[in-house]
């Protein structure tokens, strides 16, 4: 069977940006003090994840056939019919995502923009610190997603023996419907969206303070992890000196 095109490349950049950021993100924000500034460019990646997420939302509505969010299976009997055949061997033929990969792509996204809203107010001191166990609660959320989804794609790939984790990769599959079209691999496009990401993380590190760690976005100042403040800094080196 010839393999068709059913993922763009601006949908699989989209992807392994996604993955890579959340990994960034999540790994320095579970074992980097936030005093330190390591723990600053956790909350620049997740800035970034979240300008992924905006453009990917635009390109769900003008992209290919198999990008748009129109093309998504998310009705829950769908989703439970998936289940079911996948458990029973019934393989039902999908050209673009499944059932459990649409359901695990909207709430990682929801989950990201979740991170984004909730870090951005804790960096610009609009809400206080019971924001962050929203924070934390959202970013486990996010792993057992991630994690629900791997399992979920070597689960499919055993039981049906469709590597379905390739179509990712090259943007093809050779298990989809006759009927199914190929789509455009739009590689320009994907390009560009690569480009724009690494020109806004560029952005993001030209206008981070390392010294004060302050994050110059757009006009609103982020404050990103914590600084010793000054006057506790001063009464430290005073009371060494009184020591001595």
């Amino acid at each position: 069977m010839k393999a068709k095109c059913v993922y763009d490349l601006p949908t699989r950049v989209f992807h392994w940006l996604f993955a890579t950021l959340f990994v960034v993100a999540f790994t320095i924000g579970n074992t980097v003090d936030d005093e330190s500034l390591v723990f600053s460019y956790h909350m620049i990646a997740g800035l970034t994840l979240c300008f992924l997420v905006a453009w990917r939302l635009v390109w769900g509505v003008i992209g290919t056939t198999h990008a748009r969010f129109s093309d998504f299976p998310l009705h829950p009997r769908k989703l439970i019919g998936y289940f079911k055949g996948l458990l029973s061997g019934d393989h039902k033929l999908w050209s673009g995502h499944n059932p459990a990969s649409s359901w695990a792509a909207v709430t990682m996204m929801a989950c990201a923009v979740g991170l984004g809203i909730t870090g951005y107010l804790m960096a610009s001191g609009l809400a206080g610190e019971d924001l962050e166990e929203v924070h934390e609660l959202l970013a486990n959320g996010f792993l057992v997603i991630v994690l629900l989804h791997l399992a979920g794609i070597v689960l499919h790939t055993s039981k049906h023996r469709d590597p379905i984790w390739k179509s990712i990769v090259n943007g093809e599959k050779q298990h989809v419907p006759a009927d199914s079209a190929p789509v455009k691999a739009r590689r320009i496009s994907g390009v560009f969206f690569l480009v724009l990401t690494i020109a806004f993380a560029g952005y993001l590190l030209q206008n981070f303070n390392t010294d004060t760690r302050e994050l110059n976005l757009l006009g609103s100042q982020l404050h990103l992890g914590e600084v010793e403040d000054d006057d506790e800094h001063e009464s430290l080196d005073d009371h060494e000196h009184d020591d001595d």
